[in-house]
Protein backbone atom coordinates (compact mmCIF):
# COMPACT_ATOMS: atom_id res chain seq x y z
CA UNK A 1 0.00 0.00 0.00
CA UNK A 2 1.51 3.40 -1.35
CA UNK A 3 2.33 5.80 1.51
CA UNK A 4 1.63 9.34 1.41
CA UNK A 5 5.23 10.44 0.35
CA UNK A 6 6.60 7.73 -1.61
CA UNK A 7 8.69 9.74 -3.79
CA UNK A 8 10.85 10.11 -0.68
CA UNK A 9 10.71 6.68 -0.10
CA UNK A 10 14.80 5.28 -0.40
CA UNK A 11 17.71 6.87 0.42
CA UNK A 12 17.52 10.26 1.88
CA UNK A 13 20.66 11.85 3.39
CA UNK A 14 21.47 14.38 5.93
CA UNK A 15 24.24 16.70 4.39
CA UNK A 16 26.95 18.76 6.43
CA UNK A 17 27.55 22.41 5.96
CA UNK A 18 30.94 23.13 4.67
CA UNK A 19 32.70 25.67 6.62
CA UNK A 20 35.70 27.49 5.93
CA UNK A 21 37.13 30.70 7.64
CA UNK A 22 33.95 31.17 9.55
CA UNK A 23 31.94 31.12 6.24
CA UNK A 24 29.59 29.02 4.30
CA UNK A 25 31.89 26.80 1.70
CA UNK A 26 29.24 27.22 -1.55
CA UNK A 27 31.92 25.50 -3.99
CA UNK A 28 32.25 22.78 -1.46
CA UNK A 29 28.58 22.40 -0.88
CA UNK A 30 27.66 21.88 -4.40
CA UNK A 31 30.62 19.64 -4.79
CA UNK A 32 28.85 17.24 -2.08
CA UNK A 33 25.23 17.50 -3.33
CA UNK A 34 26.75 16.37 -7.21
CA UNK A 35 28.07 13.49 -4.77
CA UNK A 36 24.46 12.71 -3.95
CA UNK A 37 23.06 13.39 -7.28
CA UNK A 38 25.49 10.67 -9.14
CA UNK A 39 25.10 8.31 -6.42
CA UNK A 40 21.37 8.15 -7.41
CA UNK A 41 20.29 9.87 -4.08
CA UNK A 42 16.47 10.24 -3.60
CA UNK A 43 16.60 13.23 -1.48
CA UNK A 44 19.18 15.44 0.11
CA UNK A 45 18.83 17.04 3.53
CA UNK A 46 20.64 20.37 4.70
CA UNK A 47 20.92 22.74 7.61
CA UNK A 48 19.70 19.39 9.76
CA UNK A 49 21.28 18.06 12.49
CA UNK A 50 24.69 17.36 11.09
CA UNK A 51 24.10 20.27 9.00
CA UNK A 52 24.77 22.17 11.75
CA UNK A 53 21.47 24.19 12.14
CA UNK A 54 22.19 25.35 15.25
CA UNK A 55 25.25 27.62 14.75
CA UNK A 56 24.00 28.84 11.47
CA UNK A 57 23.09 32.34 11.42
CA UNK A 58 19.61 32.66 9.47
CA UNK A 59 21.12 34.15 6.80
CA UNK A 60 23.27 31.55 6.61
CA UNK A 61 20.64 28.65 6.78
CA UNK A 62 18.79 30.53 4.24
CA UNK A 63 21.90 30.45 2.05
CA UNK A 64 22.61 26.90 2.24
CA UNK A 65 18.59 26.17 1.24
CA UNK A 66 18.78 27.86 -1.84
CA UNK A 67 22.64 26.95 -2.93
CA UNK A 68 21.45 23.43 -1.61
CA UNK A 69 18.44 23.79 -4.12
CA UNK A 70 19.91 25.44 -6.80
CA UNK A 71 23.11 22.59 -6.82
CA UNK A 72 20.85 19.95 -7.16
CA UNK A 73 18.99 20.89 -10.36
CA UNK A 74 15.77 18.93 -9.87
CA UNK A 75 17.99 16.04 -10.13
CA UNK A 76 17.04 14.55 -6.66
CA UNK A 77 14.60 16.20 -4.16
CA UNK A 78 15.50 18.91 -1.55
CA UNK A 79 14.19 18.51 1.78
CA UNK A 80 15.80 20.99 4.14
CA UNK A 81 15.88 21.28 7.92
CA UNK A 82 14.06 24.37 8.99
CA UNK A 83 12.75 23.95 12.74
CA UNK A 84 13.15 26.11 15.70
CA UNK A 85 11.41 25.94 18.97
CA UNK A 86 10.59 28.85 18.26
CA UNK A 87 6.86 28.67 15.81
CA UNK A 88 7.06 32.07 14.22
CA UNK A 89 10.77 31.41 13.10
CA UNK A 90 9.45 27.96 11.94
CA UNK A 91 7.01 29.01 9.63
CA UNK A 92 9.02 31.59 8.36
CA UNK A 93 12.06 29.10 7.48
CA UNK A 94 9.68 26.84 5.88
CA UNK A 95 7.99 29.60 4.27
CA UNK A 96 11.54 30.49 2.70
CA UNK A 97 12.16 26.92 1.85
CA UNK A 98 8.97 26.89 -0.06
CA UNK A 99 9.43 29.90 -1.83
CA UNK A 100 13.15 28.76 -2.71
CA UNK A 101 12.05 25.45 -4.37
CA UNK A 102 11.91 22.76 -1.69
CA UNK A 103 10.17 19.62 -2.43
CA UNK A 104 9.29 19.21 1.62
CA UNK A 105 10.82 20.66 4.63
CA UNK A 106 11.92 18.52 7.94
CA UNK A 107 11.24 19.96 11.05
CA UNK A 108 12.38 19.03 14.12
CA UNK A 109 10.49 18.94 17.09
CA UNK A 110 10.76 22.06 19.55
CA UNK A 111 13.73 21.93 21.52
CA UNK A 112 14.87 23.17 25.02
CA UNK A 113 11.14 24.89 25.78
CA UNK A 114 9.63 21.04 26.67
CA UNK A 115 6.11 21.91 25.07
CA UNK A 116 2.97 20.09 26.17
CA UNK A 117 2.10 17.36 23.86
CA UNK A 118 -1.15 19.87 22.63
CA UNK A 119 1.76 22.45 22.39
CA UNK A 120 3.38 20.09 19.83
CA UNK A 121 0.32 19.46 18.02
CA UNK A 122 -0.50 23.20 17.53
CA UNK A 123 3.19 23.91 16.64
CA UNK A 124 3.04 21.18 13.71
CA UNK A 125 -0.46 22.70 12.22
CA UNK A 126 0.64 26.14 12.55
CA UNK A 127 3.60 24.94 10.44
CA UNK A 128 1.94 22.79 8.09
CA UNK A 129 -1.45 25.70 7.64
CA UNK A 130 1.19 27.91 6.66
CA UNK A 131 2.78 26.31 3.37
CA UNK A 132 1.81 23.52 1.20
CA UNK A 133 5.12 21.54 1.03
CA UNK A 134 4.83 18.55 2.63
CA UNK A 135 5.82 18.62 6.10
CA UNK A 136 7.92 15.73 7.62
CA UNK A 137 8.34 15.56 11.23
CA UNK A 138 11.57 15.12 12.57
CA UNK A 139 11.20 12.94 16.09
CA UNK A 140 14.57 12.82 18.30
CA UNK A 141 13.87 13.45 21.43
CA UNK A 142 17.67 12.73 22.89
CA UNK A 143 17.99 16.28 21.51
CA UNK A 144 14.93 18.00 21.71
CA UNK A 145 14.06 16.89 25.36
CA UNK A 146 10.51 15.88 24.50
CA UNK A 147 9.47 13.13 22.67
CA UNK A 148 6.02 13.22 20.27
CA UNK A 149 4.10 10.82 21.22
CA UNK A 150 2.47 8.23 18.18
CA UNK A 151 -1.28 10.05 19.71
CA UNK A 152 0.22 13.27 18.99
CA UNK A 153 1.37 11.76 15.54
CA UNK A 154 -1.63 10.05 14.53
CA UNK A 155 -3.34 13.27 15.13
CA UNK A 156 -0.93 15.11 12.97
CA UNK A 157 -1.65 12.82 10.13
CA UNK A 158 -5.34 14.07 10.18
CA UNK A 159 -3.73 17.18 8.58
CA UNK A 160 -3.31 16.88 4.71
CA UNK A 161 0.03 19.19 4.91
CA UNK A 162 2.13 15.99 7.57
CA UNK A 163 3.35 13.02 5.09
CA UNK A 164 6.23 11.80 6.52
CA UNK A 165 7.26 11.12 10.19
CA UNK A 166 11.60 10.95 10.46
CA UNK A 167 11.71 8.53 13.20
CA UNK A 168 14.73 8.44 15.56
CA UNK A 169 13.45 7.55 19.37
CA UNK A 170 14.81 4.09 18.57
CA UNK A 171 11.45 2.59 19.72
CA UNK A 172 10.13 0.15 17.32
CA UNK A 173 6.89 0.12 18.89
CA UNK A 174 6.31 3.89 18.20
CA UNK A 175 7.38 3.33 14.76
CA UNK A 176 4.65 0.16 14.62
CA UNK A 177 1.78 2.51 16.24
CA UNK A 178 2.45 5.06 13.39
CA UNK A 179 2.53 2.70 10.79
CA UNK A 180 -0.71 1.14 11.84
CA UNK A 181 -2.76 3.51 12.12
CA UNK A 182 -1.52 6.44 9.25
CA UNK A 183 -0.66 6.27 5.66
CA UNK A 184 2.59 8.87 6.77
CA UNK A 185 5.70 7.95 4.89
CA UNK A 186 8.09 6.84 8.01
CA UNK A 187 12.33 7.00 7.25
CA UNK A 188 14.05 5.88 9.79
CA UNK A 189 16.40 8.52 11.38
CA UNK A 190 19.08 6.29 12.46
CA UNK A 191 21.37 4.51 10.08
CA UNK A 192 21.33 1.77 12.20
CA UNK A 193 17.54 0.98 12.50
CA UNK A 194 17.71 1.26 8.77
CA UNK A 195 16.64 -2.86 8.32
CA UNK A 196 14.20 -3.19 11.44
CA UNK A 197 12.04 -0.03 10.83
CA UNK A 198 11.84 -1.40 6.97
CA UNK A 199 10.58 -4.93 8.29
CA UNK A 200 7.55 -3.22 9.78
CA UNK A 201 6.74 -1.00 6.64
CA UNK A 202 9.16 1.67 7.43
CA UNK A 203 10.08 3.56 3.32
CA UNK A 204 13.73 4.45 3.62
CA UNK A 205 16.16 6.50 5.55
CA UNK A 206 17.61 10.13 6.55
CA UNK A 207 21.35 8.70 6.39
CA UNK A 208 24.51 10.29 8.24
CA UNK A 209 26.63 7.27 6.85
CA UNK A 210 25.54 8.36 3.50
CA UNK A 211 27.66 11.26 2.93
CA UNK A 212 30.86 8.63 2.41
CA UNK A 213 29.00 5.60 0.98
CA UNK A 214 25.58 6.02 -0.84
CA UNK A 215 25.78 3.08 -2.79
CA UNK A 216 25.91 0.76 -0.12
CA UNK A 217 23.01 2.49 1.57
CA UNK A 218 21.07 2.29 -0.95
CA UNK A 219 22.15 -1.79 -1.96
CA UNK A 220 20.95 -2.15 1.44
CA UNK A 221 17.41 -0.33 0.59
CA UNK A 222 17.35 -2.07 -2.98
CA UNK A 223 18.11 -5.62 -1.67
CA UNK A 224 14.95 -5.26 0.74
CA UNK A 225 12.68 -3.47 -2.10
CA UNK A 226 13.71 -7.23 -3.94
CA UNK A 227 12.59 -8.75 -1.18
CA UNK A 228 15.97 -10.39 -0.73
CA UNK A 229 16.66 -10.75 2.88
CA UNK A 230 19.85 -12.56 2.99
CA UNK A 231 21.50 -9.77 1.19
CA UNK A 232 19.90 -6.86 3.40
CA UNK A 233 20.83 -8.56 6.34
CA UNK A 234 24.36 -8.71 5.69
CA UNK A 235 24.59 -5.03 3.92
CA UNK A 236 22.99 -4.43 8.11
CA UNK A 237 25.54 -5.95 9.51
CA UNK A 238 28.37 -4.65 7.76
CA UNK A 239 26.64 -0.54 8.04
CA UNK A 240 26.15 -1.87 11.40
CA UNK A 241 29.62 -1.63 12.10
CA UNK A 242 30.85 1.13 10.63
CA UNK A 243 27.91 3.41 12.33
CA UNK A 244 28.26 2.57 15.43
CA UNK A 245 32.39 2.74 15.31
CA UNK A 246 32.14 6.08 13.85
CA UNK A 247 29.01 7.87 14.80
CA UNK A 248 30.22 6.41 18.55
CA UNK A 249 32.89 8.23 18.24
CA UNK A 250 31.29 12.03 18.91
CA UNK A 251 28.82 14.14 18.88
CA UNK A 252 27.26 14.11 15.30
CA UNK A 253 28.51 15.90 12.93
CA UNK A 254 32.19 15.89 14.01
CA UNK A 255 33.36 12.28 12.69
CA UNK A 256 31.66 11.92 9.86
CA UNK A 257 33.08 15.87 9.25
CA UNK A 258 36.53 13.97 9.79
CA UNK A 259 36.01 10.70 7.99
CA UNK A 260 35.28 13.59 4.84
CA UNK A 261 38.30 14.77 5.14
CA UNK A 262 40.35 11.27 5.45
CA UNK A 263 38.61 10.11 2.54
CA UNK A 264 39.45 13.67 0.54
CA UNK A 265 36.87 15.14 0.70
CA UNK A 266 37.40 17.95 3.60
CA UNK A 267 34.30 20.04 4.33
CA UNK A 268 36.34 22.15 6.77
CA UNK A 269 35.85 21.82 10.64
CA UNK A 270 32.41 21.87 12.72
CA UNK A 271 32.12 25.37 14.56
CA UNK A 272 31.88 25.81 18.26
CA UNK A 273 30.86 24.71 20.45
CA UNK A 274 31.16 21.42 18.46
CA UNK A 275 35.56 20.43 18.26
CA UNK A 276 37.07 18.62 15.79
CA UNK A 277 38.05 15.18 16.94
CA UNK A 278 41.24 14.40 19.58
CA UNK A 279 43.97 12.55 18.08
CA UNK A 280 42.44 8.82 19.85
CA UNK A 281 39.29 9.34 18.52
CA UNK A 282 40.99 10.35 15.12
CA UNK A 283 43.04 7.20 14.63
CA UNK A 284 40.47 5.04 15.74
CA UNK A 285 38.36 6.70 13.04
CA UNK A 286 40.98 6.00 10.93
CA UNK A 287 40.99 2.37 11.52
CA UNK A 288 36.89 2.38 11.30
CA UNK A 289 37.21 3.44 8.02
CA UNK A 290 40.17 1.24 6.61
CA UNK A 291 38.45 -1.90 8.00
CA UNK A 292 35.58 -1.06 5.79
CA UNK A 293 37.98 -1.25 2.90
CA UNK A 294 37.60 3.23 2.27
CA UNK A 295 40.96 4.45 1.16
CA UNK A 296 41.85 7.15 3.44
CA UNK A 297 44.51 9.55 3.28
Amino acid sequence: MPTRAEQFAGLSVAIVTPLRDGEVDVEKLHEQITFQVEAGTTAICPVGTTGESPTLSHKEHEQVISESIRAAQGKTLVMPGTGSNSTAEAIRLTQYAEKAGADAALVVGPYYNRPTQQGLYEHFKAIAEAVSIPICVYNIPARTGRNIEPETILRLAELQGIAMVKEATGSMDQASQILSGTDLTVLSGDDSMTLPLLSVGGRGVVSVVGNIIPNDMKDLLDAFERGDLNEAQKLHRKLFVLGRNLLGLASNPIPIKAAMKMLGRDTGDVRLPLVPLEAEPMARLHKVLADYGLPVN
